[in-house]
């Protein structure tokens, strides 16, 4: 059982002046601080934390609400995070019963890991899915591909956004119109002047994670993940649906490892609104 102090304590919004603190609570649990990734999703999404009196943030977490503002379609919760110094002492299970509540009737979903999946299930959440993160340094195949990739312009947007919604099943406008300043590399994949698919390659750590990547089938999206890899010497990471056993077929022949396996959880929806054939990797898992 928490302490009593710590039963006190209140949650609070969190806001771009947490990112050194959530940065430190990330590297006190063992992971990549992700200052990158944090003030993007602080940007994007809204964070919740607790304080711990002696400096620093006793927990933390991040949601990402889509669709339109104040009547949110979707919610994703992402970096729950607790001190290891107060680990195990229903901290964290305080912070996601918060966040639920204030969701109300949101339909939320997460990725968790195998040890935070209990906490989601005693929470309501359900396992509607699976999801394998890939990492290593990609290595080119013959060219064989008749998909036609390029950079993205500030006149595809647009487009990007519509098949955005259509794919991913609600408005994302707030998140994607960010990715141009936060990615390296936006790119397309183009058929006969129709955008048919997108992705993006952004810098953490020293990995370029590959995300969104959506695409019209496995073709387009083998060639826009290979052109993201031809522009970059760093390892790429990613997280695929294990439903697309082609491309991770694929892109493990390419050179990239299986690195861990993270459940997709849902509370209030039996599965994720849009369209999963064409929803190959989230932007980050975060986020949704």
């Amino acid at each position: 059982m928490p302490t009593p102090s710590l039963t006190a304590l209140p949650v609070r919004r969190l806001t771009h002046r947490d990112l050194t603190a959530c940065a430190d609570l990330s590297e006190d649990r063992g992971w990549p601080r992700e200052e990158h990734k944090w003030g993007f999703l602080l940007s994007a999404g809204t964070g919740y934390g607790i304080d711990d009196p002696d400096g620093g943030l006793v927990s933390a977490c991040v949601v990402t609400a889509y669709g339109p503002p104040g009547r949110p379609a979707l919610g994703a919760i992402g970096m729950v995070l607790v001190a290891e110094r107060h680990a195990r002492q229903g901290i964290g299970r305080r912070l996601m019963r918060h966040v639920v509540s204030l969701m109300s009737t949101t339909p939320l979903t997460l990725h968790a890991t195998p040890n935070g999946r209990p906490l989601y299930e005693e929470l309501g959440f359900k396992t509607i899915g699976r999801a394998e993160m890939v990492c290593g340094r990609f290595t080119p195949g013959e060219p064989s591909s008749q998909v036609v990739t390029r950079a993205a312009t500030a006149e595809d947007l647009t487009a990007i956004l519509r098949l955005d919604e259509e794919v991913f099943g609600s408005d994302r406008t707030h998140v994607i119109t960010r990715l141009p300043a936060f990615a390296d590399r936006l790119r397309v994949a183009e058929d006969e002047g129709r955008i048919t698919g997108y992705a993006a390659a952004w810098p953490n750590m020293d990995t370029q994670v590959v995300g969104p990547l959506i695409a019209r089938d496995t073709e387009t999206a083998k060639a826009l993940l290979a052109s993201l890899a031809a522009h970059t010497d760093r390892p790429l990471r990613t997280d695929i649906d294990v439903r697309h056993e082609e491309l991770l077929t694929w892109v493990k022949a390419r050179g990239l490892q299986s690195v861990a396996f993270n459940a997709v959880m849902a509370h209030g929806i039996a599965e994720l609104p849009g369209d999963w054939r064409r929803r190959f990797a989230p932007l980050t898992v975060a986020a949704g």
